[in-house]
């Protein structure tokens, strides 16, 4: 018998490492969607809330080949995380708290046509926190060199090792994984809530350019909002909070993200030209 090569030991512990992870890997059926999920917990499945419906039922196929019921236990667009509750017992896969360095292996597992998959490739990028163009805190930027279909968002990132350190998703031109330390995070929120919470201060802004500067302008206001509880009225222009000179209306509603909600903070504006300030007590914005 001949010893195995390098190249032949890679391939089987490679295969190994799938093997061992595909059982917590399931495909998502949602109205005229298909993706992939894996079980977080007992009964609960995480998966990439891009690739999921926003109606009709959900129907999970399991890797023995049969089917079960899901429902949205909660889903938050900023971060592309959704979390499923179904009956079917499946065991949860064990995610790691790792970030992979720059150029290692990474194996994607997946469902593709409801059967179990896999693509190789490496960590292209592998950086410090960012924040995603619909506002979501992203505790580490992974991007991998790998290609995959659409119906594989929401699969398992796995290291050499075997470890699963993500979720694979599919950015702009290129494929990015959503990190444990988000997923468990956001997951654990949309367990107990449905939903993560935002800021709100309960106003319609306009950006406006000013002479020395940029400035929101007041549009409307929510009459049972904390603005209006403040005394900010409408055709207010604001120039600066906690100090800080407004940079834009984007960057103000960045700032209003969980951490937000139940701070206070100092709202100047000007008012017919002349300089108001306001204490402002940031809420939950409203499910609607």
């Amino acid at each position: 018998m001949t010893d195995l090569t390098p190249l032949s030991s890679l391939s089987s512990a490679l295969a190994d490492v799938v093997t061992r992870s595909a059982p917590s890997v399931v495909a998502v059926h949602s109205h005229r969607s298909r993706a992939t999920g894996f079980v977080w917990k007992p009964g609960l499945i995480v998966t990439a809330d891009e690739a999921l419906a926003d109606e009709g039922d959900i129907q999970i196929s399991l890797p023995d080949g049969s089917t079960a019921a899901a429902t949205i236990a909660g889903r938050d667009h900023t971060t592309d995380i959704a979390l499923l509750r179904t009956d079917a017992s499946l065991a949860p896969v064990k995610l790691a708290a790792t970030v992979p360095p720059l150029g290692t292996l990474s194996v994607v597992v997946a469902a593709d046509r409801d059967a179990p998959s896999a693509a190789l490739g490496m960590v292209s990028l592998s950086g410090k926190s960012w924040r995603s163009l619909r506002g979501g805190d992203i505790d580490a930027r992974i991007e991998l060199d790998v290609r995959l279909r659409f119906a594989q968002q929401g699969g398992l990132a796995l290291d050499a090792s075997g470890d699963a350190f993500g979720m694979a998703v599919l950015g702009p031109r290129r494929v990015l994984v959503i990190p444990t330390a988000t997923i468990e995070r956001v997951a654990a929120q949309l367990e107990a809530r449905g939903r993560i919470a935002r800021g709100y201060l309960g106003l319609g802004l306009q950006p406006v350019r000013l002479d020395d500067g940029i400035g929101a302008m007041v549009m409307n206001v929510d009459k049972a909002g904390p603005s209006a509880a403040a005394g900010i009225r409408q055709g207010d222009v604001i120039v600066a909070v906690n100090d800080q000179k407004l940079s834009g209306v984007r960057a103000l509603s960045r700032t209003l993200g969980p951490a937000s909600v139940g701070t206070v903070v100092d709202v100047a504006v000007r008012r017919g030209g002349e300089p108001v300030s306001f204490k402002v007590t940031i809420s939950e914005r409203p499910e609607a």
